[in-house]
């Protein structure tokens, strides 16, 4: 089973406060959709009005063209796993896996039918005889995870759930469940703040802000062109480097100059380009460190970041700004040391007053 998620001008309040305000967004069957944003953006929120567990104020909510936001959430088809496991202490992890099957007059037999092969893509059939009490964080949630596989149901909507794990088994968890994904080929909803987990496993990304929608697109378009600040800023790591520049034309094209003097010819055209002020925003990828030289930006070196295939070096330039650059991974670089800065001029990116972005001739979407 699997299943289409329509999402029509929906709004939320909870008293005087509007968390989403006329949000829509249509899920075809089969995706993965990652929900992004920082806390208290509404993303949680959308996800329990897609399972029930909140209420509708204006909108409405369709699973493959039939409307559920006046169901009850048994009826909807879908499962959700929560950051909190939410097992029943005092049951058999088999018993956990049954109950909401029985509850519902399953037979027996395929409710055993559906353990089994759950746990096995799962990996836990031998803790089947265990209360969670006796199971580590990883394993709990494993047992989560099957407890919504064997309702079979039309989508798995996830609320943070690799948030309690540790750095390695939510690594380890990331990849069981883009495996389950494959193997499965449902509808999958995932909510996080964590950009790594939105990246690796979406086959498409919601950005949530404020209310709102700030983008949606497969992770390496947002990546690379994201439609606004929050955006550029919110994914990837480090955050995208922001300076304030003054912009001129150079045949066509949007030249940057900075506040310390450096001069920057982008990718940018400036037909249709609105009144400044503007922020030139670059990747620490795109900024090499280079030996200083009287033709470069060059600055003090405050902090390095050493993560093995690469160095983060944080430079600290002539008029106070910090930016992000990357060196080899056995650089040499010390603190201390006056650095150049090599620019990739032609993957920059170049926000206007409202935040919104503008790359290759096209505004972002904000």
């Amino acid at each position: 089973m699997t299943a289409s998620i329509d999402i029509n001008k929906v709004t939320k309040r909870f008293g005087s406060l509007t968390v989403l305000d006329e949000l829509s967004l249509s899920i075809p069957a089969n995706e993965f959709v990652v929900f992004l944003g920082p806390s208290g953006c509404g993303k949680s929120t959308l996800l329990r009005m897609i399972a029930g567990l909140e209420s509708v104020d204006s909108g409405e909510i369709l699973i493959n063209g039939e409307r559920i936001d006046d169901q009850p959430p048994g009826q909807r088809g879908v499962a959700m796993v929560f950051q909190s496991y939410a097992l029943y202490p005092h049951m058999t992890v088999r018993d956990n896996m049954a109950f909401g099957l029985k509850n519902i007059s399953v037979d027996r037999a395929v409710i055993e039918a559906r353990i089994a092969e759950a746990a096995r893509m799962l990996e836990i059939g031998h803790l089947l005889d265990r209360k969670p009490g006796q199971l580590s964080g990883g394993q709990r949630q494993r047992v989560a995870i099957g407890r919504a596989v064997v309702k079979e149901p039309k989508a798995f909507l996830f609320d943070e759930p690799l948030s309690n794990l540790d750095a390695a088994l939510r690594t380890r968890t990331r990849i069981e469940l883009a495996q389950l994904h494959q193997r499965l080929k449902s509808t999958m909803i995932f909510v996080t703040h964590d950009q790594i987990e939105a990246m690796t496993l979406a086959d498409r990304i919601v950005v949530m802000n404020n209310r709102k929608i700030e983008q949606i697109g497969a992770p390496m378009e947002i990546y690379n062109r994201p439609a606004s600040r929050f955006v550029a800023g919110f994914v990837g790591a480090p955050a995208m480097n922001f300076l304030p520049v003054t912009i001129r034309e150079n045949a066509g094209f949007v030249a940057a100059t900075t506040g310390a003097g450096l001069e920057l010819t982008t990718a940018i055209p400036t037909s249709g380009l609105p009144d400044g002020p503007f922020e030139l925003g670059i990747r620490s990828e795109h900024v090499r460190i280079t030996p200083p030289t009287a033709n470069a930006a060059e600055g003090v070196v405050d902090v390095l970041e050493r993560l093995g295939e690469r160095t983060l070096v944080y430079v600290r330039l002539g008029d106070g700004q910090q930016i992000v650059g990357s060196d080899s991974g056995d650089s040499r670089v010390a603190v201390g040391d006056r650095v150049g800065l090599a620019f990739e001029g032609a993957k920059a990116h170049l926000f206007d007053a409202s935040g919104r972005a503008w790359h290759g001739g096209e505004a972002g979407h904000g």
